[in-house]
């Protein structure tokens, strides 16, 4: 929710830290359980080790950890989320033969013991990390204007204590009188606070009362009264927010930022960049060139396949789009005697007569999506993403489906979250394809390295079950 970032924003030194924490604490303590058993153990700390702890990193960063109440089965999450980094861990270990090389009493210490030092720093941190950043007291703040978005701002004042504020009330000209909140202004969650006068009464109250901040949820349309609310606002000692109104937009990844000192909000951003982008091309490149090792024989075999099956190449070529809609040429195992890649090309369908006897079972098996390895290699796909459509496709859709092309801020995938929850195969309607497009901005949202496990291993089951690729 974007109240959210934006109340995390206003306080960047506090957030930063709080950030930070959360992203490492998942990686610190795994690596930290993984050093302790091999202390135990007396097996030693040496490059083995070392790398393990690199390439744990890379699976486990960023971490995900609430400072809110915790809800839901903490204990069953993390041994899921454990479960899955170990067995990636061992089927690289297995693959690379390095896996014998390590002492299998710290192993099964380890193995053992990091899920309950999760769970209990987890369980630690929401009672912990608010005492941390209200250290220096928390800081008095009033809202004018009790409108939508000042209310839902005061209520992320209010339920959420760790951002540090104290709230004291509002200030809206709908007001009858000092401290009367008339009955259209009150809260039906308990984030309920006075209306401590109309607007013109912000600064002499901020000044009487030593307050140290003042958020401005005023429509922009009034900037004559806010310009003239901040100047007056310029004599007090008061840190001073404008809260902008642009809830009548869908927001992806939204926060404040800044370009040479000059306030930008970023309304619609991709959440891989930075330190996300690192941790997701290593997460891609460990588990991709893993998966052409272990594949080989089965790439090699097919390829054979679909050579003696029919006449034509063996790699099917068709332009897609890519991060930002530029342009890939994404690669698949021909399934089909022909190759459409022009402004028109017909999705496969359920017993396509295109298709070749070998090519329906590729299909059926998403075999033929194999070769895609080689984008992620090339750095052209992730392993998981928004699944890349045929450009005929994307020019058709993109003026029917409202928000169609904010699937492109990430590379696309092999796999995604749309397909692993049933949206797989042809899309015949325009409802199919904005269920699948709202999945895919749902995943824009929620993106982490262990989301993206989570696909994987779904997608695994659905691949054995064999169900809806044709």
């Amino acid at each position: 929710m974007l109240l959210g970032a934006q109340s995390f924003s206003v306080s960047r030194g506090r957030v930063n830290l709080l950030g930070a924490v959360r992203s490492i604490v998942d990686p610190v303590i795994m690596i930290g359980c993984l050093g302790a058993s091999a202390s135990f153990t007396g097996a030693g700390f040496g490059p083995r080790e070392v790398v393990l702890a690199v390439i744990l990193f890379a699976l486990s960063f960023p971490s995900e950890v609430s400072i809110q109440k915790i809800r839901g089965n903490l204990f069953a999450t993390i041994v899921a989320n454990w479960l899955s980094v170990s067995a990636v861990l061992l089927v690289l270990g297995y693959a690379t033969r390095y896996l014998r090389d390590f002492d299998a009493e710290m192993l099964w210490i380890w193995f053992g013991t990091t899920p309950l030092v999760l769970y209990l720093a987890h369980r630690a941190i929401p009672l912990v990390m608010p005492q941390l950043l209200a250290i220096d007291g928390y800081r008095s703040a009033v809202v004018v204007a009790a409108n939508e978005v000042g209310r839902r701002l005061a209520q992320n004042f209010v339920t959420h204590p760790e951002l540090g504020f104290r709230f004291q009330g509002f200030f809206d000209d709908r007001a009858p009188a000092q401290g009367e909140a008339p009955e259209d202004l009150a809260f039906e969650a308990p984030a309920s606070g006075p209306v401590l006068g109309q607007v013109e009464a912000v600064p002499a109250y901020v000044r009487a009362h030593r307050v140290e901040a003042v958020f401005i949820a005023l429509p922009m349309a009034q900037q004559p009264r806010l310009l003239n609310l901040l100047d007056e606002l310029k004599d007090t000692t008061a840190s001073i927010y404008f809260v902008p109104d642009i809830f009548i937009t869908d927001l992806i990844n939204a926060r404040i930022d800044e370009v040479n000192g000059m306030p930008v909000m970023a309304v619609c951003e991709s959440p891989i960049v930075g330190m996300n982008a690192l941790s997701k091309r290593s997460f891609d490149l460990v588990l991709g060139l893993l998966a052409v090792i272990v594949l080989l024989p089965v790439l090699l075999a097919i390829s054979i396949g679909v050579k003696m099956s029919s006449p034509g190449p063996v790699l099917f070529r068709q332009r897609r789009y890519g991060l930002d809609g530029r342009q890939i040429t994404v690669l698949k195992f021909r399934s089909m005697r022909v190759e459409e890649d022009g402004a028109v090309v017909r999705q496969a369908l359920r017993d396509d007569p295109r298709t070749t006897r070998l090519g329906a079972f590729l299909r059926r098996t998403s075999l033929d999506e194999l070769p895609q390895l080689f984008n992620v290699l090339r750095g052209q796909m992730s392993l998981v993403g928004p699944r890349p459509h045929a450009i005929a496709h994307n020019e058709e859709y993109r003026h029917l489906i409202k928000g169609y092309m904010v699937r492109h801020k990430v590379k696309p995938g092999i796999t995604g979250w749309a397909q692993v929850n049933g949206l797989r195969g042809e899309t015949d309607s325009i409802e199919k394809m904005r269920r699948r497009i709202e999945h895919d901005i749902e995943y824009l949202r929620r993106w982490s390295i262990g989301f993206d496990l989570l696909i994987l291993y779904k997608t695994v089951l659905i691949v054995l079950r064999r169900t809806n690729a044709y």
